[in-house]
């Protein structure tokens, strides 16, 4: 007898139709040891605080072995909650506990969003170029993705008003602070009209905010969740991410109680809580140390070797190119003159041991293909004196 054998049926749509992160493929090709990676938007291993991060791992699995080993409540351990909800409470926003939802980085935060705001083909609005991980968790939720315009300064609130009139939004997405992929930070005073833009058309905001505490310059912005008439749309994503170690997964979420309680539902369904240990230690971690003077002695590291690739852009990019001065965070932003497409350059750049990631996948609609992004903070001064030698060269080759 023959065994007839019928094909396993198709992916879901949603998979086929969006792409892998193109910053992770080009990770993949330079992971070779003598490539100076501008690529990835790694915190710099060297300024982790290790040793107290162990401590407070040691401490909890010592201590608590079966708490930290448990499972744990999907809102998140109310240890870790209450200390970020004090974090957050003394930067200006008034937060409990319970106004808060541990997530699997922030990238989950901006994942369960999707799920439970955006239906297929709802209209969702992001900047441009905006934060690439933004556009898959939206394009994958089967939204219809639209750029807000803006300029140097981010998104324009004008054009934004004219922009929900006319495509009636679920949400907008933006990193005001020192934006990922161009640095750039949005002026208070377009903080507080796009506030009043959400409450008067009736829009969610989704404030990511991975990269505020890392400023070396200039003063403090207030969060949009600050501004009057942002108070019940807005949800403040954060991370401990780029100010602890990537490696510990740990995000957060801040909104209004019933959009909290469905994404607490949908992470439930997701992976049913954060590891308990990570958040135990975390809290551990905020306990006895003190943070804040650790974020300052990363930032200032860090602001030296942005000075220092601010320092090698006039001689490693050709005559008419410009590029972002931030004020923090980890990134700025280059354009390139004339016809030029970053991507292509790329396959020669890389034979110089030296790689950006283009700007091109950054965009939700037309892109300016003449743009790349330069991370600053995972090379030492010298190393990226010698990485944009070699970006020169090749450019000019």
């Amino acid at each position: 007898m023959t065994l007839t054998v019928a094909p396993v049926p198709a992916l879901a749509g949603r998979a086929a139709a969006v792409g892998g992160s193109p910053v992770r493929d080009i990770l993949a090709v330079t992971a070779r040891p003598e490539v100076i990676n501008f690529a990835g938007g790694l915190p710099a291993p060297e300024l982790f605080d290790s040793a107290a991060v162990a401590e407070a791992f040691r401490a909890v699995l010592t201590g608590t072995p079966g708490t930290a080993l448990q499972y744990s409540t999907t809102e998140g351990e109310p240890a870790l909650r209450t200390a970020i909800a004090e974090r957050t409470a003394a930067r200006g926003l008034p937060t409990g506990a319970d106004d808060i939802l541990v997530t699997t980085g922030s990238q989950q935060a901006l994942s369960l969003l999707a799920t439970v705001l955006v239906e297929p083909g709802d209209t969702v609005l992001v900047e441009n170029p905006c934060y690439l991980a933004a556009l898959q968790a939206f394009s994958f939720a089967g939204a219809h993705v639209i750029a807000a315009p803006g300029d140097d300064e981010g998104i324009d609130p004008a054009a934004l008003d004219e922009l929900v009139a006319a495509h009636r939004p679920k949400l907008l997405y933006t990193v005001p602070t020192f934006q990922n992929p161009t640095g750039r930070t949005l002026p208070a005073g377009r903080r507080a009209e796009i506030a009043a833009v959400a409450a008067r058309r009736g829009l969610w905001l989704v404030e990511d905010d991975p990269y505020g505490e890392l400023r070396f310059e200039g003063e403090r912005v207030p969060w949009i969740a600050t501004c009057p008439g942002a108070e019940d749309r807005t949800v403040l994503l954060g991370s401990f991410s780029k100010v602890m170690a990537p490696g510990l997964r740990l995000g957060w979420l801040r909104g209004p109680a019933a959009l909290l309680r469905a994404c607490v539902v949908a992470k439930q369904a997701a992976d049913l809580h954060t590891p308990t240990v990570n958040q135990l230690a975390v809290a551990r971690y905020l306990a006895d140390n003190d943070l804040d003077a650790h974020v300052a002695r990363v930032a200032a590291v860090y602001g030296e070797r942005r000075d220092a690739m601010l320092a090698g852009l006039p001689s490693a990019l050709p005559e008419g190119a410009v590029w972002s001065r931030p004020e923090g965070g980890m990134f700025l932003w280059a354009r390139l003159p004339g016809p030029v497409d970053t991507t292509e350059l790329l396959r020669k750049v890389i034979t110089h041991d030296v790689a950006y990631v283009p700007g091109a996948p950054f965009y939700a609609g037309a892109p300016d293909r003449s743009t790349l992004r330069l991370c600053f903070v995972t090379q030492t001064p010298e190393e990226i004196t010698e990485g944009l030698r070699r970006l020169g060269g090749a450019l000019a080759g």
